[in-house]
C-alpha cells in the first residue's frame, strides 16, 4: 500500500515553530518513526512551501497512491487551485491538521480543500497523521 504525506508551508519549520501549538518534534523525526511503525506500508514524503508544487506533486502522485494524506497549512483556507487539484485525481485525500483550527482565528474555520477530501483529521497534533494512517488501511481491508 503506498501513501504519500505533503506537508505546505511553514510545516518545515515543525519543531521550532509555536511549540506551544505544534508541538517540539520535528516532522521528519515523526515520520522516521512512522515508518517504522509502519514497515509493510510504502511511505513517502514531500514537503513544500510553494503552491505550484504541492500542485504538482499532487498531480504526479494522484493516479497511483492509495491514499495521500495533506496538511497544506494555510494554503487550505486560500487555494482553490489546491482545491481543484485534489478533485481532479482519484486518489483518496485525507486533510490533516495538526492544532484545531477551529479554536484559531476565524479565517482558519474555513478550508477549501475539504469538500473534496475523503476525510478530515483536526486538532490530533502530529497522531493525526497516524490516525490517517489507519483510515487508508481501514478502507483497504474493506476492498
Amino acid at each position: 500500500m503506498k501513501i504519500n504525506i505533503i506537508n505546505g508551508p511553514n510545516l518545515n519549520l515543525l519543531g521550532k515553530r509555536e511549540p506551544e501549538i505544534y508541538g517540539s518534534e520535528t516532522f521528519v523525526s515523526f515520520f522516521e518513526r512512522l515508518s517504522k511503525l509502519y514497515p509493510q506500508l510504502d511511505l513517502n514524503y514531500f514537503q513544500s512551501n510553494s503552491e505550484g508544487a504541492i500542485i504538482d506533486k499532487l498531480h504526479d502522485i494522484g493516479f497511483s497512491s492509495d491514499g495521500i494524506i495533506l496538511n497544506a497549512g494555510a494554503y487550505s483556507h486560500t487555494s482553490l487551485a489546491i482545491a481543484d487539484a485534489i478533485k481532479a485525481i482519484p486518489s483518496p485525500v485525507v486533510e490533516v491538521h495538526i492544532s484545531n483550527v477551529f479554536a484559531r482565528e476565524s479565517y482558519r474555520h474555513h478550508s477549501w480543500l475539504s469538500a473534496n477530501c475523503a476525510g478530515v483529521i483536526v486538532g490530533c497534533g502530529m497522531e493525526g497523521y497516524q490516525l490517517a494512517i489507519e483510515f487508508f488501511r481501514m478502507r483497504d481491508q474493506q476492498g
